[in-house]
């Protein structure tokens, strides 16, 4: 397998800007150089609007920045995929504006529906824009799989709220008690099953959702309450990789043969730990919080990444702004995906001193 990868520097000279968004591009390579391919992911722009024509100016300019830097991008991806949270509160103005955003991309563009696009009316106007709320397709030898993880039960949807609106107010929250825990749902989770039985047990598989497929921090609601139930359907594949977006944050884990990798968002990073007092730390085992260099910088812990995927296992390389450049990568030797600066250095053995 053949890595290819693509710095800063490079990247400038393609984009002719300073990339300081969440764009994603992944690589995946294989003996045969003809099927290589590159797709680009951009994810939770949270359009808000506010009266009028007025919207939220810092999150339009994120998205429309990270749009032009992906038609710049060379060489050009196959494909673009939104992972979600296109709108802050669902409303058809902001969908609207969103799309004619991600209109202008030069790719054909794959769409996973987030909590924020689907909890004002159940994803309707989302469907009007992109199709269904869940698929799958055939790319060059890979299976593609986009997953709607952010259902949940039926009481809370359905019966709980006098309103559509407050339903989706108390959704938006964030560290919301009134929220409910996310979830696949058994219809998709019997739709999976029937999916992947037409496949090889040796086909790459690389899964699209919103929410993270693993049980993170339930008062977050960096959770879905099936994640152990889709985990098991695609236990028996050699080589698969989750991609989510919700947290806003770098993450990375590895449950059995899955690797699963969070990516940026264009609006805003997730606080972290240190400056959240509402909740004791609950972050996954393996994440390693950013420095915020400047949590007044409108731009600060957003940051671009670039992605290889060589058999299903990504190499993720985070271009920060104003912090430090982080890469997350696939370690065979362990088996998991582990960060080459804070944890690779720290399993180094010190040489030994002679007197």
């Amino acid at each position: 397998m053949r890595h290819t990868h693509m710095n800063r520097r490079d990247f400038l000279k393609c984009a002719g800007a300073v990339a300081t968004l969440p764009l994603t591009t992944v690589e995946l390579a294989f003996a045969d150089a003809d099927r290589n391919f590159t797709f680009a992911y951009i994810s939770d722009a949270h359009i808000q609007h506010i009266q009028g024509t007025k919207f939220v100016r810092n999150w339009d300019r994120g998205l429309i920045r990270a749009v032009a830097e992906t038609n710049l991008l060379n060489p050009r991806p196959d494909f673009v995929v939104f992972g979600g949270d296109l709108a802050q509160l669902g409303k058809k103005e902001e969908l609207d504006h969103g799309a004619e955003m991600l209109s202008k991309l030069n790719y054909k563009m794959y769409g996973v529906l987030g909590e924020h696009d689907y909890y004002l009316d159940l994803g309707e106007y989302w469907s009007k824009l992109y199709g269904p709320h869940y698929y799958s397709w055939d790319h060059k030898g890979v299976h593609f799989i986009t997953l709607n993880s952010i259902l949940t039960y039926d009481k809370w949807t359905f019966e709980r709220w006098p309103s559509a609106e407050q339903r989706m107010n108390e959704m938006a929250g964030l560290d919301n008690p009134n929220g409910s825990p996310f979830m696949v749902g058994e219809t998709q989770r019997a739709w999976l099953k029937k999916d992947l039985a037409k496949i090889s047990q040796d086909t790459p598989v690389v899964l699209f959702s919103h929410s993270p497929i693993q049980k993170i921090y339930k008062g977050w609601n960096f959770w879905t309450e099936d994640a152990e139930d889709v985990q098991a359907m695609l236990e028996s594949y050699k080589d698969v990789t989750v991609v989510y977006g919700h947290v806003h944050q770098i993450q990375y884990n590895q449950i059995g043969n899955i690797s699963f990798h969070a990516v940026m968002a264009t609006a805003w990073p997730w606080p972290y730990p240190q400056s959240y007092a509402q909740a004791e730390s609950h972050l996954p085992k393996l994440t390693v919080p950013m420095n915020r260099a400047n949590p007044f910088h409108e731009r600060d812990a957003t940051g671009w990444q670039f992605i290889d995927v060589n058999s299903g296992r990504i190499a993720m390389h985070y271009n920060l702004s104003d912090n430090t450049n982080r890469t997350v990568k696939y370690n065979p030797d362990i088996g998991k995906p582990e960060d080459s600066f804070y944890q690779a250095a720290s399993r180094q053995v010190a040489p030994q001193q002679h007197y």
